[in-house]
């Protein structure tokens, strides 16, 4: 953030003129039992600091603890001691002290401060990270803040009242930030059981009584050509959409309408020989290096008027519909049996396969597509819910984002209290 324009009764004053600039130490040697891992004192260390959420301004705990002769050979802190991160890829991440404790030499710290609201003061410098790394702190090697470079610091600071309503609207605004990801936990959470008990049939929906009935996939699929074209052969402009086993890997949700989103686009004269998805088709990604990817799959949802073909390792399933429902289809690859077939067949080699044959051998347990359907409709509820709070989340951080940038440079004032 640039210091020029600042308002009148702002002043600019460097971290050395707030406080006095001092370095945290560490106990020498750093494996020895004397020091390390008692519960004398709390130890910070810059992996304790920069572990602590961005919206939380406040240290309350740390991992691990100094015995007291290790206490001794270091730095001792007290409550309410603004703390910055001074090397590394973290450099410049502030914090507040809400505890007493030691910090080892990877943590500056502003003592002895007489003035500057300490919040507002964390607010500004966690704003100022990729500058403090790549221009102040520059140079070979690792980016590292010795006290001489943070005490030059420069701080804009409004009077201290409004510093302290700053720092209240940023902290409200912070509050709201945690509670939707904590509420965005725990409904990903609730929806995860209601896709065990549901996909398992060890809860049943109401209506529906009908014993399952175990099938077997390959009696009731044919599959879509792909295209084997790389990322370097797609483009952003050609007509014809293309779904790569990569764009499968990294969404975050089982479904694709491929109609509205964007996606990766491949020239007609090279896909010429591929089959054309339709709505309902199941796309799995063929390959996986992590166990968690086996079974990853999307099921189409909208089609466009130009096409989209099935790209680079991919798998493009074609159920039957009086076998499989569509909106069912997406949840397959949570039904934890048809993950665990998939994962015995790949078992042993590097990247883990997954093939046609493989999921043709799958058997499954499955209800009637009429209850089917209804379990769908419940899991797509709860899908929808958690995609609006996540939506709610990016726009809350982007007004905050917002926020800084007007309140912390003096472009927007708040209104003082009383005031008309």
């Amino acid at each position: 953030m640039t210091l020029t324009k600042l308002p009148a009764d702002w002043e600019v004053k460097s971290l050395g003129q707030l406080g006095r600039v001092v370095r945290g130490a560490s106990p020498r040697p750093a494996g020895d039992p004397r020091y390390f891992n008692g519960t004398f004192i709390p130890w910070l260390t810059v992996a304790s600091l920069t572990a602590i959420p961005a919206s939380q301004l406040r240290v309350e705990r740390t991992a691990s603890g100094l015995t007291e002769e290790g206490a001794k050979r270091s730095r001792t802190l007290q409550p309410e001691t603004v703390v910055i991160s001074n090397s590394g890829a973290t450099l410049g991440v502030a914090k507040v002290l809400g505890i007493k404790c030691c910090a080892n030499d990877g943590i500056a710290a502003i003592v002895d401060q007489h003035s500057g609201d300490k919040y507002f003061l964390c607010y500004y410098l966690n704003t100022q990270t990729t500058y403090l790394r790549d221009v102040v702190a520059s140079g070979n090697g690792q980016p590292n803040l010795n006290t001489s470079l943070i005490r030059e610091i420069q701080v804009p600071l409004p009077p201290e009242s409004e510093q302290l309503a700053i720092a209240r609207v940023l902290a409200d605004a912070d509050s709201l930030l945690e509670s939707l990801g904590a509420l965005i936990v725990k409904k990903r959470a609730i929806k995860q059981g209601l896709m065990q008990e549901l996909l398992a049939g060890r809860t049943r929906l109401s209506g529906f009584s009908e014993p399952w009935r175990v099938v077997r996939l390959g009696h009731h699929v044919s599959y879509v050509k792909n295209v084997a074209l790389s990322r370097a052969q797609l483009d952003s402009s050609s007509p014809l959409r293309c779904l790569h086993y990569g764009d499968i890997h990294t969404r975050s949700t089982p479904v694709l309408n491929a109609s509205e989103e964007e996606m990766p686009r491949a020239p007609k004269a090279l896909a010429r020989n591929a089959g054309f998805l339709q709505v309902g088709d199941l796309v799995f990604a063929d390959a996986s290096e992590d166990p968690d990817g086996v079974g990853k799959s999307v099921e189409i949802t909208g089609v466009p008027i130009d096409g989209v073909v099935p790209g680079l390792h991919t798998i493009a399933a074609r159920f039957d519909k009086r076998v499989l429902a569509d909106g069912f289809k997406a949840y397959l690859q949570n039904i934890e049996i048809f993950r665990q077939q998939l994962l015995a067949l790949a078992a042993g080699t590097k990247v883990l396969a997954t093939t046609r044959s493989y999921i043709s051998s799958v058997e499954l347990n499955l209800p009637g597509v009429a209850e089917q359907s209804a379990i769908a409709a419940v899991l797509q509820d709860a899908d929808a819910e958690i995609e609006t709070l996540e939506r709610r989340l990016k726009a809350i951080r982007a007004i905050k984002q917002g926020l800084m940038q007007e309140l912390l440079t003096g472009r927007t004032r708040l209104i003082a209290e009383g005031a008309a």
